[in-house]
């Protein structure tokens, strides 16, 4: 089963949390007045586990003094209101002093990387956020980083046109002649990103430090706590690097297309949305030019 995902375009996980815990403590028997609150400053930090997507919250921590109650009651009766709130989007645990951890279940991490692949409004091909009267400079220099990043991006289109070439997918005709925003996939639809037990099958480690760098530009696209902070160039090399190790060390073609489709066909996914959110911080972020091909 996949969840929608209650966002307009690329889905951040740490905006979705943040979403559910200001709903739940926001709740009238709360009563809360703390400014962390008002302003929604609520400390999140993503774990670095990459065998899974967790956060951690001292929400509970930081009003446990105003609220004049222990925190480990407060993470209790918070994560109590959670569970009803999220349920199916991510499993909550209680660790001492007061900390709360939120995990991402598998079936949302799928229906996440597939919001990624073609667009959460089921709308692919569409562009960035620029205006038609914005343009990309294409005469700005380009550093040997941006360079790599832009390779990267290219690899990643030449890729999928291949395996749509080859029909390990379909995309919708005709093929767009510049890199999309978001790819037209008709089959598979959605991509198999779950095995037969509702496990997500990109178990490899490459395969997971990639949807965390994933995870974590999003979460910079569109957390505006952090968004005036980042550094683009250095987010965006990061991302291109952890797609190279992710191409050298799990196969697509070969005996892994012929044995295990379903798994090819997950990989190509996670390779589009590597392309489709490298795309948006190359033009959006850097203000250069994402190419179909060099």
């Amino acid at each position: 089963m996949h969840y929608k995902l209650p966002v307009s375009k690329y889905t951040s996980i740490k905006q979705l949390l943040y979403s559910y815990i200001i709903k739940s403590i926001s709740i009238d028997t709360y009563r809360i007045e703390d400014r962390c609150i008002k302003d929604e400053k609520i400390t999140l930090h993503k774990g670095r586990d990459d065998k899974r997507v967790f956060y951690t919250s001292s929400v509970s921590l930081r009003l446990s003094k105003s609220q004049n109650r222990k925190a480990m009651e407060l993470a209790s009766a918070i994560a109590s209101d959670l569970s009803g709130i999220c349920e199916g989007v991510f499993s909550i645990q209680i660790v001492p002093p007061g900390w709360i951890n939120f995990e991402l279940t598998h079936s949302t991490l799928a229906t996440w990387l597939q919001s990624l692949v073609i667009g959460s409004s089921g709308r692919a091909g569409e562009q960035g956020s620029r205006g038609a009267e914005e343009t990309i400079d294409a005469q700005s220099p380009i550093t040997n980083s941006l360079f790599a990043v832009e390779y990267a991006h290219a690899r990643c289109c030449s890729l999928v046109l291949l395996a749509h070439r080859e029909g390990l997918i379909k995309l919708r005709e005709p093929v767009p002649n510049t890199s999309p925003a978001f790819w037209d996939v008709i089959f598979p639809n959605p991509l198999p990103w779950l095995n037969c037990d509702g496990i997500l099958q990109l178990n490899h480690p490459d395969e997971r430090r990639l949807i965390g760098e994933l995870i974590q530009v999003v979460d910079n696209i569109e957390c505006p706590d952090v968004s005036g902070s980042v550094k683009w160039e250095k987010v965006a090399l990061n991302l291109s690097q952890a797609f190279e190790k992710f191409w050298s060390n799990c196969r697509i073609w070969g005996e892994v297309k012929i044995t295990s489709p379903e798994l090819a066909q997950a990989r190509l996914g996670l390779l589009m949305a590597t392309q489709s959110v490298l795309k948006f911080v190359l033009e959006e972020n850097l203000g250069v030019f994402a190419p179909l091909e060099l």
